[in-house]
């Protein structure tokens, strides 16, 4: 990987690891060992997100990076949880920033969590990280499509209505987490979102379905807009990196009609498909909806092991009416489908069930695929270390607020 990895201590034994368990140790591992364990049957029944392979630290620039285990054996592989550490250099100092996106990918079900997470706190303080950002994989609430539909109106959010599924392993982590000090990011009661990845995600379930389950879990107006676009004659095709400029074109039409700013170049998602391609062939793949001959509309897919996720869409301001983005949504759903997914991951959606306000109008496109809200566990901090770094994290979160 072309990441710039920081050097790290030599692995060490976790102190809660007695009697007849095997120590476990702690300690930067090598992209292949990292990736071998993503793909073992213990690695992927973790979920690992595409935020948490090895790939992501070439598409991150102005970050070094660091790949983690911890197991019996770290080096030769015999590993029980992995994770990708992104460091960002606090100007002026010799401190560190230190970022697990979506991660560790660790069994969070472990009682002991301390027996992995202390080491890892302690490999990043002398790694020279003042404060750690993790974003815990369980998930908080779901609420199903059909529950939230008719009960939206004006000032209404998820918060206010009860949930389908209150998952208790999220419930007893974030309790873990708070009982060791850790913060939940936004939740300092300045109404700030302090999250970098978004805490609401809509995804739709595929295990155990067969294509005509899914096709009859769409609304009455999914299904419309599907069979009209078929009608039309859209066409979805898969692209290749040639297309990213088109996509980019798209997208920054969408921007400026929704209203929204991602802030990514041309060049970051060249990078990001290269990244992710030559990690595994098919891992990052864009789909694009013709009309008489032009693209409309162009969305990302992004596949880890039986996860799939819709990352970014763009289309184009006119002929709206022959539906491109339905067609291709239904098009990469029956794909994630074909190819093995569990899940379809349709990324974030607003907290807002407010039809008044604009954010709505995303939640309520995704709703009318027969998933679900999830609410996850969200991204929490910590200050790593004595008064020093406390100093310098309670400096770094006031200069957050005030952006």
């Amino acid at each position: 990987m072309s990441a710039l990895l920081v050097p790290s201590p030599s692995p060490s034994p976790s102190p809660h690891d007695e009697g007849d368990r095997p120590a476990l140790r702690l300690g930067c591992v090598t992209a292949d060992v990292y990736r071998a364990f993503l793909a073992s049957r213990r690695g992927a029944a973790l979920g690992a997100a595409f935020l948490q392979c090895p790939s992501w630290a070439d598409v991150k620039e102005g970050w070094r990076a660091q790949l983690l285990g911890w197991g019996p054996d770290p080096q030769a592989g015999r590993l029980t949880g992995v994770a990708l550490v992104l460091l960002r250099q606090l100007p002026g100092t010799r401190k560190y920033f230190a970022y697990l996106p979506e991660g560790p990918v660790a069994d969070w079900a472990e009682p002991d969590i301390d027996g992995w997470l202390d080491p890892l706190l302690e490999h990043l303080r002398r790694a020279g990280a003042f404060a750690v950002r993790i974003g815990p994989s369980p998930a908080h609430r779901r609420w199903d499509a059909a529950l939230l539909k008719p009960l939206s109106g004006p000032g209404r959010r998820l918060g206010d209505v009860l949930a389908s599924e209150v998952d208790p392993l999220g419930t007893a982590v974030a309790e873990r987490l708070r009982a060791r000090g850790w913060r939940r990011c936004g939740d300092d009661g300045s109404g700030h979102d302090a999250d970098a990845q978004p805490r609401h995600v809509f995804q739709v379930p595929l295990a155990g379905r067969t294509g005509e389950d899914l096709w009859s879990g769409l609304n009455q107006e999914w299904r419309r807009n599907v069979r009209r676009a078929r009608k039309e004659g859209v066409e979805v095709i898969v692209g290749s990196a040639a297309d990213l400029p088109e996509f980019y074109r798209l997208l920054r039409i969408t921007e400026e009609r929704d209203g929204f700013r991602l802030g990514r170049s041309l060049a970051y998602y060249a990078r990001q498909y290269a990244a992710l391609n030559a990690e595994e062939p098919g891992r990052m793949k864009l789909y694009l909806a013709r009309h008489r001959g032009e693209v409309l509309a162009a969305h990302t897919m992004i596949t880890v092991g039986r996860r799939a996720w819709y990352q970014t869409g763009a289309s184009a301001d006119h002929r709206r009416e022959v539906r491109p983005s339905n067609a291709l949504q239904w098009h990469m759903l029956l794909d994630a489908h074909a190819g093995g997914a569990d899940v379809y991951d349709m990324r974030g959606v607003p907290s807002t069930l407010d039809p008044g306000e604009r954010a709505y109008g995303l939640l309520r496109w995704k709703l009318g695929t027969g998933g679900q809200v999830v609410e996850t566990l969200g991204e929490w901090e910590k200050a790593v270390g004595g008064s020093a770094n406390q100093t310098l994290y309670r400096a770094f979160q006031a200069y957050l607020n005030r952006r």
